[in-house]
């Protein structure tokens, strides 16, 4: 995938520094790369393949007419300015939960559901990072049991709010004072608050596990309830998954599945404690799965143990495995 314009809109922050890191490790920054942020960082340098490349502004990267633009700056700005970039042609691959819940937009794991993209598609959603993760181990038992019902658990870094949740996390380590993201302190501390209350008493981030998957695993009326968490972890989202399907099904089976997926590391070897891990996943792409077992209080149920870093699979590698899934046809 060479010869192409890539445009990076919100190339300051957290995901979109991920993004450019994806972009130099699968030899992309070959390609010509565009950085475009918000007014306070134009003009600023930012470093790519050891080169410096100039933030410039939304309007104008939309001028400049890129290939591709991935999208990291946040629902408003992706509502305003990636029509503006499809109506020059581009295909936004947008990070935001701005436009997942169209019908008409594609909402893509490109292991599970690439076939959902058009060639006239100009907007491609890219799932919640919890979403991500919890699909890529369920799509192939699906396949095989079907889904009837998710109860799923998330322990959410706070990397999934942004860089000033780190700096509340690490300043409140030390003890200095510092501008409060959340609610509540997070270091020494979790609370069950992930996104705002929605009139039904779950919050969206909550919301967002069960319209996404359902829309990605093409599964409207499957049964989902979720609890998110946030913990004071840096560099990844876990999650504690209990899943009931129509069809039984066999440990070793499971196992067998889920470790022929690619993008998927079964780790799961309690007689060495081994399991995934935050600490483990942090910097990876492959989804991190263990605690596979059959859950004893009732047919069909299995508990399964997520890990991601959720910078990447969970958002940045995502966005890339579209463009280069679109690219190669």
């Amino acid at each position: 995938m060479y010869n192409k314009k890539i445009a990076i809109i919100g190339a300051t922050g957290l995901v979109g520094a991920v993004m450019l890191k994806v972009l130099e490790e699968r030899c992309l920054t070959k390609n010509e790369i565009i950085v475009a942020a918000s007014e306070k960082s134009v003009g600023k340098a930012i470093y790519v393949s050891g080169k410096p490349l100039i933030v410039i502004s939304v309007e104008e990267a939309i001028e400049v007419k890129p290939d591709f633009a991935l999208f990291s700056a946040g629902s408003a700005a992706s509502l305003k300015y990636a029509p503006l970039f499809a109506q020059k042609g581009t295909v936004v691959i947008d990070n935001s939960s701005a436009w997942r819940n169209f019908d008409e937009i594609p909402l893509v794991v490109p292991q599970i559901n690439s076939d959902v993209i058009k060639k006239s598609d100009r907007i491609i959603a890219n799932p919640n990072c919890s979403t991500i993760q919890m699909v890529m181990a369920l799509a192939p038992l699906h396949r095989k049991y079907c889904l009837k019902r998710i109860v799923v658990s998330t322990y959410q870094s706070v990397t999934g709010t942004g860089a000033n949740a780190v700096t509340q996390l690490l300043k409140e380590r030390i003890g200095e004072p510092c501008e409060k993201v959340y609610p509540h302190p997070i270091d020494m501390n979790l609370f069950p608050h992930g996104g705002n209350f929605e009139p039904n008493g779950y919050t969206s981030e909550e919301m967002k596990l069960v319209t996404e998957t359902r829309k990605i695993l093409r599964a409207p009326h499957l049964q989902i309830t979720a609890t998110v968490v946030r913990v004071p972890v840096v560099g990844g989202h876990s999650e504690a998954v209990n899943v009931e399907f129509e069809n039984d099904f066999e440990l070793e089976d499971v196992i067998t599945l889920l470790s022929g997926f690619k993008g998927i590391k079964v780790v799961d070897n309690p007689k060495l404690n081994e399991y995934p891990m935050p600490l483990t996943c942090e910097g990876k792409d492959d989804i991190f799965i263990g605690r596979i077992r059959r859950d004893e209080s009732q047919p069909n149920t299995l508990n399964l143990w997520i890990v991601a870093d959720n910078l990447r699979k969970g958002a940045a590698t995502n966005a890339v495995e579209i463009m280069e899934r679109i690219s190669t046809g």
